[in-house]
């Protein structure tokens, strides 16, 4: 018994859900993301006023909005695993279904809010805020649709006779797509409600 719960445990700290190279990939995007937030925080103290000026020409409720989907669909998608794992994989495929409607909500939003900017006239080249803005919510929106393909892939591979998806497939798809979440909630504030 005592032998079982040293694999376990070495299991768990050398392959955390989603294996360690997942790991490393999702290091390495907050880290870029990192570094751009850092450049918003440097140029945004260099030009406090424009910074300001600019953010306020954000809608700030599709931000809410898309943050609260994003939470919500993290939720879901957490409770897919946690399905998974007990062995409902029709609830967990139902959960990843949920989470792919929030991806798709959060889509219409954001490209809502791209409309309005390109409409007013708010274009990348405007300032160095909107180069942020657009340079980061385009790059997490490509992360979101990535994170898309991987659940809805996930959630067909569920029924699959054939190679059907495993619980690292699945944790590897969640802590992907939790990384959007994350990621958003430090853009969320940083773009829309501290300039």
């Amino acid at each position: 018994m005592e032998q079982m719960q040293e694999k376990i445990s070495f299991k768990n700290i050398y392959y955390p859900p989603g294996g360690i190279m997942l790991w490393i990939i999702i290091f390495l995007e907050l880290g870029t993301f990192g570094l751009g937030l850092l450049g918003l925080a440097y140029y945004g103290a260099l030009t406090p006023e424009l910074f300001h000026e600019a953010r306020m020409h954000l809608n700030t409720l599709l931000g809410t909005s898309n943050t609260l989907i994003l939470l919500v669909s993290g939720y879901t998608m957490a409770r897919a695993v946690a399905a998974f794992r007990s062995g409902d994989k029709q609830k967990a495929k139902w959960l990843i279904k949920i989470t792919l409607i929030g991806g798709a909500l959060f889509l219409a939003l954001k490209s809502y809010e791209y409309y309005e900017k390109l409409a007013s006239g708010l274009e990348m080249w405007d300032n160095m805020f909107y180069t942020f803005y657009w340079l980061l919510t385009g790059f997490h929106l490509v992360h979101v649709v990535v994170g898309m393909v991987i659940l809805g892939y996930m959630s067909f591979k569920i029924d699959a006779r054939k190679s059907p998806t495993d619980e690292l497939d699945l944790e590897s798809g969640a802590a992907f797509w939790h990384m959007c979440d994350l990621i958003w909630l430090l853009l969320f504030p940083s773009l829309y409600l501290i300039f």
